[in-house]
């Protein structure tokens, strides 16, 4: 099993109260794994079907491999004008 402390801005934040969600994930879980793992653990966040995920300060696919060492974040989506 991973433990992840998966980071959360904006909006995110906003809906959990917290900056961060801690997840247990299987060993060789995958970014889609992790965000459903989110979405159980803090179902108050409103999640689109395909979140923007970033693990290690890039962005990553749903296929994407975690490791217990990698930061992962979610990123809402941002609207300007």
């Amino acid at each position: 099993m991973i433990t992840l402390d998966v980071l959360l801005f904006a909006s995110y934040a906003d809906a959990a109260g917290a900056r961060s969600v801690r997840v247990s994930v299987p060993d060789g879980a995958r970014v889609s794994d992790v965000v459903r793992a989110v979405h159980t653990a803090a179902p108050s966040i409103a999640l689109p079907a395909r979140p923007l995920v970033a693990v290690n300060h890039r962005y990553a696919l749903a296929d994407t491999a975690v490791a217990a060492s990698d930061e992962v974040a979610l990123i809402p989506p941002v609207a300007g004008g």
